[in-house]
């Protein structure tokens, strides 16, 4: 569950980066003759709404529809209590309750005349709603998500996640130092609120003492061997960082694999070769472990 402010500071994310990002799905929607681009939303797969329009559900879902030559709407699992907090901290004006989401669909479609829709992704949403987007007799063809999705390319993205990396680095070097021999519950805790006053919106804490891969606190004492990994969520934009503690490894004493992904997850990394990597160490009597999954 988020626990911190979904919010939009306009001076880290100008209306201008959504208008561009925007204006590159419809040249897309326009070369291939599509009136408009559906985009699905959940609290698990929330990139893609959130890096046109800066939307992203606590819970329930959402699709973002992207006309080629209107603004943009929001049919929304919601409440419509909160649809003045959705327009207050994103680009979209036009929010309606979704219902079943495939019937509010096809009527914005006749309203608007609309024969056929793009949808992103389209083999990948939910079964229910893949069923209610083919039951009716509008068109729906797939558009892949390199097409109009780029975050590894867009510089606004890209400067956010430093930013979240940075402080994410200081924090943890900060707080590590005074880990060795306090139990895991209390370093996490005091991670948990330096991260919320940073503005963290969400945080992820793994511990490990060298012996099991990286786990939540379970109330161990963190020996001097000690690493932490954090995931965080910071307006949107999602890094993990790991820190060990400083215990000096030889390089040669770490084999590893890499394991090839194929796919469009995790959505970040857009085009290119993903790659799962794990280092498991064995020194001085320890399983070390380590895992990643990179670009």
């Amino acid at each position: 569950m988020k626990r911190g402010l979904i919010t939009w500071d306009k001076a880290e994310i100008s209306p201008d980066v959504f208008a561009q990002r925007v204006n590159r799905v419809r040249r897309v929607l326009a070369a291939r003759q599509l009136p408009a681009l559906v985009v699905y939303s959940e609290l698990w797969r929330s990139n893609q709404a959130r890096f046109f329009s800066n939307f992203m559900p606590y819970f329930n879902r959402a699709l973002l529809i992207i006309p080629r030559d209107l603004p943009v709407t929001l049919l929304c699992g919601l409440s419509p209590r909160v649809y003045g907090w959705i327009r207050s901290v994103t680009t979209i004006e036009d929010v309606r309750p979704a219902g079943n989401f495939a019937q509010p669909l096809f009527q914005i479609a006749r309203e608007r005349d609309w024969t056929q829709i793009g949808v992103l992704d389209l083999e990948q949403i939910p079964y229910d709603l893949h069923q209610g987007l083919h039951s009716g007799s509008l068109g729906v063809v797939n558009v892949e998500t390199a097409a109009v999705f780029t975050p590894a390319e867009d510089e606004t993205e890209l400067a956010m996640r430093r930013k979240t990396a940075a402080f994410a680095i200081e924090i943890l070097e900060d707080e590590i130092q005074h880990g060795v021999g306090c139990m895991d519950h209390h370093l996490v805790g005091r991670l948990e609120r330096r991260f919320r006053r940073a503005g963290a919106e969400d945080l992820i804490v793994l511990l490990t003492n060298g012996r099991t891969a990286p786990a939540p606190p379970n109330g161990a004492t963190l020996e001097e061997s000690f690493s932490v990994s954090v995931a965080v969520e910071y307006r949107g934009h999602w890094v993990r960082v790991s820190r060990p503690h400083g215990m000096a490894v030889s390089p040669d004493a770490m084999p590893r694999y890499a394991e090839r992904l194929d796919g469009a997850y995790p959505y970040e990394c857009g085009s290119g070769k993903i790659t799962a990597q794990h280092v498991e160490i064995e020194h001085q009597g320890k399983r070390l472990f380590y895992s990643d999954t990179i670009l």
